[in-house]
């Protein structure tokens, strides 16, 4: 038995994502660690899929709608740091611009799911 939020394809393409983006932290080439920061991606990163998986767990519509804003946070913070590793040199463009490719569709996806949840008046 699968849990609900492993079927829903914006988690999946999220988990994709964060290994992706973690794969890529992996080599990041700089002269000197900047351990915090690479960590902050690494945690801005897995944060948009765990967020929809425990919003999903939340007992409301209200409550998911949260945290997929919390996780579509998540995902923006995760693109600026992506950006700044390219701007500093440290990842190299093409994989900064799949990285790039891949959060807008899910960004398209949350958002779309986010509308769905919307109540009507």
């Amino acid at each position: 038995m699968a849990f609900a939020f492993e079927e829903l394809q914006v988690y999946r393409k999220s988990l994709d994502f964060a290994a992706n983006v973690v794969k890529a932290a992996e080599e990041i080439s700089s002269s000197r660690k900047h351990y915090r920061i690479i960590e902050q991606l690494e945690a801005a990163c897995t944060s948009v899929a765990l967020n929809v998986a425990e919003g999903k767990g939340r007992y409301s519509k209200k409550e998911f709608k949260k945290f997929l804003y919390i996780s579509r946070g998540s995902l923006y913070e995760t693109i600026a740091l992506l950006a700044l590793f390219k701007k500093l040199g440290w990842l190299p463009v093409e994989a900064c611009q799949n990285l790039y490719a891949q959060a807008e569709e899910i960004s398209k996806m949350l958002s779309g799911l986010i509308s769905s949840l919307t109540e009507e008046p």
